[in-house]
């Protein structure tokens, strides 16, 4: 698995759903989420003051991320995103 360094976050998008609750399959392209679920969490980086600053995210969490910041990584035919934590821009509860 990968482990996340600094104040970077592994993340793994969410597989959309291809057809509706009632059985109808979904056919058109929609534009691609900016969903993903955290799957690791760095320790966090340092102030000016030299002072550990944690990442404020756990593992299991599902956030929204700026799309175009992310790396790609694809590790046993599962792709996974590494980002910033600053590129994270809310956690959906």
């Amino acid at each position: 698995m990968l482990r996340p360094l600094n104040d970077n976050v592994v993340l793994q998008k969410e597989k959309k759903e291809t057809k509706t609750a009632s059985g109808i399959i979904l056919t058109q392209k929609e534009e691609e989420t900016e969903y993903a679920k955290v799957i690791a969490v760095g320790v966090g980086s340092k102030d000016e003051a030299g002072n550990l600053v944690p990442v404020d995210l756990k593992v299991g969490d599902r956030v929204v991320y700026k799309s175009y910041s992310p790396t790609k990584i694809k590790i046993d035919d599962e792709e996974y995103l590494i980002v910033a934590a600053k590129d994270i821009l809310a956690v959906l509860e």
